[in-house]
């Protein structure tokens, strides 16, 4: 899918780190639920790509959503479905995605 947002921005490991400490951003992971409880990321919440819902999406202001996968594919098409949803306001993702973050030896929730 070709994402129909004009700008995507990607959150490197550092500002998401930034913004997880500081409140700054809220973290939404799209994998599914089976790779959610098997690891994620501290403060993620799970909005599965295979039933994902828009209207379950924060509604934060001053806060940033940041859509988070595996390796950053599925979060750039659940961008492109919370876009066409609307939600003109959520453009970003971490587009290293999980993988990234363990290999990177972060903390893992399980």
């Amino acid at each position: 899918m070709t994402t129909t947002l004009n700008k995507v921005e990607n959150v490197n490991i550092d500002e998401l780190k930034r913004g997880l400490a500081d409140g700054s951003i809220l973290l939404v992971d799209v994998r599914e639920p089976n790779e959610f409880v098997a690891g994620h990321i501290p403060g993620a919440t799970l909005n599965a790509l295979q039933s994902f819902d828009p209207s379950k999406l924060p509604n934060a202001p001053g806060k940033r959503v940041v859509f988070s996968c595996r390796s950053g594919k599925r979060s750039l098409t659940a961008l492109d479905l919370a876009h066409l949803a609307g939600r003109k306001d959520i453009r970003a993702h971490f587009p290293g995605g999980f993988q990234e973050w363990a290999q990177n030896g972060e903390k893992v929730e399980i």
